[in-house]
């Protein structure tokens, strides 16, 4: 189902609780919104459908890519930029990493730990960000 993107910052700055396989219902109203929203946002947290749980969906080479409980395990190469968000209105300064590994588990619940570069990873720390209530 597709839902309202939220845009209240107390919504938006609580952190959210891990998810559990009974979250599989809040993925797949994320990954509608965020198929619906693809034109005017490259990554979506459930926090943004009003759903403070930890699951997030980016853009990953033009594919959708769920992941529940997110953390960025490591990170290199700092650089500061700016930041839109369907959330908010206008563009925000952001310190990001070039690289990033992030452990996180896939849409079966099984642990995954995967490396991403440049744009990816940019927009995986913003979701994740969200996922902490930190509202860039």
């Amino acid at each position: 189902m597709i839902r309202p993107i939220m845009k209240s910052t107390l919504i938006l700055s609580r952190p959210s609780a891990p998810a559990t396989a009974q979250d599989a219902s809040v993925a797949q109203d994320l990954l509608d919104t965020f198929a619906a929203n693809r034109r005017g946002c490259a990554g979506m947290a459930a926090n943004m459908i009003g759903i403070l749980k930890r699951i997030i969906v980016v853009d990953c080479e033009g594919e959708a890519l769920l992941m529940y409980n997110p953390v960025i395990e490591s990170s290199s190469n700092p650089y500061e930029t700016e930041e839109g968000c369907l959330s908010l209105e206008g563009l925000r300064p952001a310190t990001r990493y070039r690289n990033i590994t992030v452990l996180y588990e896939d849409e079966n619940f099984s642990p995954r730990k995967r490396s991403f570069s440049g744009y990816t990873a940019q927009i995986i720390q913003h979701e994740i960000d969200h996922c902490d209530g930190v509202v860039i």
